[in-house]
């Protein structure tokens, strides 16, 4: 059977993969982790054991977060736009993200903890 999502977005962190992916689903209805994977052995960015690819859904769309080590962060250049039925859910996902260490940037927009936009 093939999947009905082919493509996935990746998001890159240095090690907070679990923890962004755990804070966006519950931020998100219709959202939970699918999958942890873990390695199975010491590699450059840790150790045996480690997250290494979490795999999860916001609202019904795949995602996968990945621990990938310091050598990329986020910026402006990729962002997750959150379509909303009404202004009470703007504001409910926007105080979200804003209570837990966000910040609003130009233009109506807000770069989360992890340093998302």
């Amino acid at each position: 059977m093939e999947p009905q999502q082919k493509i996935s977005p990746c998001l890159w962190f240095e090690n907070k993969a679990q923890e962004a992916a755990e804070f966006y689903v519950s931020v998100f209805p219709e959202s939970r982790i699918d999958h942890i994977m873990r390695s199975g052995i010491d590699w450059p960015a840790g150790k045996a054991g480690d997250v290494i690819l979490v795999e999860f859904t916001l609202s019904g769309v795949a995602h996968q977060a990945l621990n990938g080590g310091a050598s990329e962060a986020f910026n402006n250049a990729v962002s997750l736009s959150v379509s909303c039925k009404d202004q009470a859910e703007v504001d409910r996902i926007w105080d979200a993200l804003i209570a837990n260490g966000g910040e609003p940037i130009q233009c109506g927009w807000l770069k989360g903890k992890y340093g998302e936009t």
